[in-house]
């Protein structure tokens, strides 16, 4: 029962964290986006460290190369004026800095490797932030999108009503013409009151008419005619 329970809750919360994930979606983005900024600007950080300090170490390098070069000359020019006790401090001197020259060279090449390795990892994370901005872009238009919708349907109701309205709307327009149904009432009670008979009948000759036609105008019109 109680393993039950946990499941359900356990169900209930990761449906709940969903609801609310998907509800602030877009601050998550920006909040993820702000959060790969500063990491991409910490690492620029280190790589300009690691570049000062590669330049000063070649800087360096460049200085050891000079004085080696600089007491070997001057070593050579004791040999040659019998001085060799100066020579021998100056090959000492020049065993040091040989020395400190083989570490700095492996400092530099290891410093390189390091600049190399984190120029990459910042090039890289510069083009996935980038993505992640155009990609910020496209999601804000379709959670506008969304809510637009969502405001639409609030507004207009449900299918159903469009339904229900546009089914009166034609009601309406296909109702029957109210000047037809007059016409036809009129019909109807000139039936029932005998009208229509009496003037069928007059028409045929038989009594008067009880309406004037166009043929009447028309003898009325000749017979003035012929007695002008």
């Amino acid at each position: 029962m109680l393993n039950v329970l946990k499941t359900l809750f356990l169900g209930a919360s990761a449906r709940a964290e969903e609801q609310l994930t998907d509800h602030f979606a877009i601050d998550l983005i920006e909040q993820k986006i702000r959060e790969s900024e500063n990491a991409l600007s910490l690492a620029k950080t280190t790589l300009a460290a690691l570049i000062i300090r590669q330049r000063n170490e070649q800087t360096t390098l460049t200085r050891l190369d000079t004085q080696v070069a600089d007491l070997e000359d001057r070593a050579r020019q004791a040999l040659g004026a019998g001085r060799e006790d100066l020579a021998a401090d100056a090959a000492s001197a020049i065993a040091d800095l040989e020395n400190e020259r083989a570490v700095r060279r492996d400092t530099l090449a290891q410093l390189a490797n390091r600049v190399a390795r984190t120029q990459q990892a910042v090039e890289k994370a510069h083009r996935r932030i980038i993505d992640l901005r155009q990609g910020m872009i496209s999601a804000r238009a379709a959670d506008a999108e969304r809510k637009a919708q969502k405001s639409l349907n609030r507004s207009i109701g449900s299918n159903a009503s469009i339904r229900e309205a546009e089914e009166l709307i034609g009601r309406v327009l296909n109702g029957p013409d109210p000047f037809v149904e007059s016409e036809v009432l009129d019909e109807i009670d000139a039936g029932l009151s005998g009208t229509d008979i009496r003037d069928h009948l007059g028409q045929a000759g038989f009594g008067a008419k009880t309406k004037v036609d166009a043929s009447d105008v028309l003898k009325r019109i000749k017979a003035s005619s012929t007695t002008a």
